[in-house]
């Protein structure tokens, strides 16, 4: 299965979902973008406070509970796409054309600043 055919799947999955509970009429773009963005919250709350975040400070409560805000994360920006017909994987592969455009790899290696910094 492709990434494109598993976005297509989580889409169906979720739509699916929605319609068994009649949450379709709640489903707007507004209010999709508002849960997308209260569960990114929560998942940066798993970082909040640790020194990198990295494999090494995170026990196996938290690597499940990271594990679990980051499919909520996916799953409410599935649906936003879905609401807006907006292809997920194109617009990722598009948007990494424009990056690679404004980030040239041989002018930026090993710079964080931003592209019109350096």
């Amino acid at each position: 299965m492709t990434t494109n055919d598993s976005l297509h799947d989580l889409r169906e999955r979720t739509r699916r979902f929605a319609r068994e509970r009649d949450w379709e009429q709640f489903h707007t773009p507004k209010n999709l973008a508002m849960a997308l963005s209260v569960e990114v919250a929560e998942l940066a709350e798993h970082f909040q406070w640790l020194q990198t975040g990295a494999d090494a400070e995170l026990d196996d409560a938290s690597r499940a509970a990271i594990r679990h805000e980051l499919a909520d994360v996916l799953l409410y920006l599935v649906q936003l796409a879905d609401k807006l017909q907006v292809d997920l994987h194109a617009a990722a592969v598009d948007k990494m054309a424009l990056n690679a455009a404004k980030y040239p790899a041989d002018a930026v290696r090993g710079d964080a600043r931003k592209y019109d910094q350096y």
